[in-house]
């Protein structure tokens, strides 16, 4: 899935701001279930029809030393489809964010460690006890057309995303600016509505790239290290370098993004040198690929998950005692050695693993005994049943639930798998489902609670509304000195940890896999695929004559 908006909601907004916000809501909703379905789209890309601008041979050659200009990346990639996009501000699939991550630049971008850097701004500073934020910009980009970048660019970027008639994906995480204004060409206000101390991480989001004031998604123009070549959705996109990129010629001339909607397709275009990388490599064949002495994976660490939700508002998961059941009754190191192959990490109900100011609680561990004692406190001496919806939503999502089935079944929770498909899934019934599952990528705690663990969240699946943790979540969002909110940030964790309706049992591994004369590789913590897509740094070592 593509890295979801980052909202602010807060439940005491005037009726205007609360109306935009479920208009904005529901057009996510929809752009969400877009995403999750279009893997059984039935648009597959033909390798043979694409002529000889993607067919190169090479010797065997390892990438090694210097890096070498010049070259095709041909790159496989699974979930695009006929609704694929290079609109700046819509992205949806996981291909679309290669797109705009090659096209368009940010304010700021998440680094290897997911870290907030300085891209075409070159600093962030709050004002006015961060009800604003400044930022001061580079003074020596262009966009692909030769025009200088300026601040006007920036404030019809950000006034295109979240216009209250049409907001794009990445107006959630802006629902507390209300104005963007230009000081001098090189120097942009953010004028909020409250205190924002997570400001940065918004405009790092790869949905708010900057482009000019007469953009044409039909004919994108960004200030990005690649142009636009070739765009034909669910099929092939051709990206071409940018020679006059503010960051550095990218070394590769071209890169073919090629969709396949079988993953086996792909891996075999992988093992037969038709594509020179590939991304989200399932975890089940990481090993197998790695058999081939021609082959190389890069493995990232991810803070992304595959919760299972639990609704506090209905029985029987209003009682705490039964949340709590729930989550002593999972093996958590077999969870993630079966679903995930043991690629992945052990989770301890808390998300954000990667936010410093996640606390390190004692983990939970699994205890069938004690789980058995608090359902029966809660009045189910016997056990009870549970129906749980699941979907592929995401890989390993459907095998997760069928674990979990397993192993609740010891403490006589008998969980009655309802198997749907995606666009069932995030149908009318998403959000609302008792107990169901979802999938969510790298994010720290602030935007990721509000995107999923506030009343006005757009997808507040487990419909938690402590007021404590809303009055302490409020005053972290708020607070700019980073050990002060990241104590706040500790208590929130511990909340979640004692009393939600998340069962947080492992975070995933991003696998990628490339021919060994693919150079520049790198891990990357956002769980975007092929090096977080950073084109710009890959390359590939040529035939020798």
């Amino acid at each position: 899935m593509s890295a979801e908006p980052y909202p602010h909601h807060s439940p005491d907004h005037a009726g205007g701001v609360r109306n935009e916000r479920r208009s904005a809501a529901r057009r996510r909703a929809l752009s969400r279930r877009g995403f999750l379905g279009v893997g059984a789209t039935a648009a597959v890309f033909a390798l043979a029809g694409c002529g000889s601008n993607t067919e190169q041979a090479f010797s065997g050659t390892a990438a090694t030393g210097e890096p070498e200009p010049g070259g095709i990346l041909r790159v496989g990639l699974a979930g695009g489809g006929a609704a694929d996009v290079v609109d700046a501000h819509v992205p949806v699939t996981t291909p679309d964010g290669g797109r705009v991550i090659n096209l368009y630049d940010r304010l700021y971008e998440f680094d290897q460690d997911y870290e907030p850097v300085p891209a075409l701004a070159v600093s962030a500073e709050p004002v006015d006890d961060g009800r604003a934020w400044v930022f001061k910009l580079r003074d020596d980009v262009t966009f692909h057309d030769g025009r200088p970048m300026t601040a006007a660019d920036v404030v019809f970027s950000y006034d295109r995303v979240t216009d209250p008639d049409n907001p794009k994906s990445g107006a959630s995480g802006l629902a507390s600016l209300e104005k963007t204004v230009a000081v001098d060409d090189h120097t942009v206000r953010f004028e909020l509505s409250e205190p924002d101390a997570a400001f940065i991480y918004s405009t790092a989001e790869y949905a708010v790239g900057i482009v000019p004031p007469d953009y044409d998604p039909a004919h994108p123009i960004g200030t990005g290290p690649f142009t636009l070549g070739q765009f034909e959705p669910g099929q092939i996109t051709v990206l071409k370098k940018n020679p006059n990129y503010w960051g550095g010629a990218p070394i590769l001339d071209e890169v073919h993004m090629m969709n396949f909607n079988d993953e086996d397709a792909m891996v075999n275009a992988l093992l037969s040198s038709q594509v020179d990388a590939v991304g989200q490599l399932p975890m089940a064949l990481v090993d197998v690929v790695g058999t081939d002495p021609r082959i190389f994976t890069e493995m990232s660490e991810t803070g992304g998950w595959l919760p299972f939700t639990m609704r506090v508002d209905v029985e029987p998961f209003d009682d705490p005692r039964v949340r709590e059941a729930f989550k002593l009754v999972v093996d958590r190191e077999q969870m993630v050695e079966q679903v995930f192959s043991g690629h992945g990490n052990v989770g301890n109900d808390m998300y954000a693993p990667f936010d410093p100011g996640t606390p390190e609680l004692p983990q939970r561990t699994r205890d069938i005994e004690k789980a058995k004692q608090l359902l029966a406190d809660a009045g189910y001496p016997d056990g009870l049943d549970v129906e749980m919806v699941t979907a592929p939503i995401q890989a390993g999502a459907v095998e997760s639930a069928q674990v979990f089935a397993e192993q609740a079944s010891e403490a006589g929770i008998n969980v009655s798998l309802r198997r749907v498909d995606t666009t069932t899934f995030f149908g009318d019934g998403y959000l609302q489902y008792p107990f169901a599952q979802d999938f969510w990528l790298t994010r720290n705690f602030l935007p990721q609670t509000a995107n999923g663990t506030l009343p006005g969240s757009p997808f507040n699946e487990t419909h938690w509304a402590d007021p404590e943790f809303i009055e302490l979540y409020n005053k972290a969002r708020a607070t700019l000195d980073d050990d002060e909110r990241n104590e706040l940030i500790g208590q929130l964790q511990k909340i979640l940890h004692d009393a939600g309706g998340y069962i947080v049992w492992g975070f995933f591994n991003q696998a990628d896999a490339y021919q060994n004369y693919v150079g520049g590789t790198m891990t990357y913590r956002t769980g975007m695929p092929v090096s977080g897509f950073q084109f710009r740094h890959l390359w590939i070592a040529q035939e020798s004559e």
